[in-house]
């Protein structure tokens, strides 16, 4: 093969993978609690993250919000259109009611970010404990990616009824 083979190979793929539609991924979702300071942890050890959670859990009068950090990317999407959207169900709020977050994302680049949504202050109070969560991936109104928790089937959503 000569090189100017190799050129138009290349700049034939390039040109498909640069029209290829939307996509993305939610790699992963991790709810902390944030102490009375705002930290969720005290120092940088997995294992003292951990534990320092373990204490905010069981002594809730210590907490003053609670912050979702989220590992996701994306490919092919416009800049302006990308947002993560956190939707909660708390102990406090009808069954039936969600509490919806948002934030708009900067796309640029292929590797994985993260994006923390705290949940805090009045919110924080309004929700009480959460007992259900998804997070969802948006390129303008598509839905690019969704991750949820364990109980986010079980609770009820305003589109079916209480279980």
């Amino acid at each position: 093969m000569n090189m100017r083979t190799i050129l138009g190979v290349a700049l034939a793929f390039g040109l498909v993978c640069s029209s290829a539609a939307s996509s993305g991924k939610i790699v992963k979702t991790l709810p902390h609690f944030l102490d009375l300071q705002g930290r969720h942890t005290l120092h940088p050890s997995l294992f003292e993250r951990d534990a320092y959670q373990a204490q905010l859990r069981i002594n809730p009068e210590n907490c003053s919000g609670i912050r979702f950090d989220v590992q996701w990317k994306a490919r092919g999407i416009k800049t302006g259109s990308a947002r993560l959207k956190l939707e909660v169900k708390g102990e406090k709020r009808m069954p039936r009611q969600l509490d919806v977050f948002e934030r708009d994302l900067n796309v640029d680049g292929m590797f994985s970010r993260w994006t923390g949504v705290t949940i805090a202050g009045e919110d924080f109070a309004k929700i009480g404990a959460v007992q259900a969560w998804r997070v969802t991936l948006w390129d303008g109104d598509t839905l690019l990616a969704e991750q949820k928790s364990f109980l986010w089937q079980t609770a009820a959503t305003p589109d079916s009824p209480a279980k």
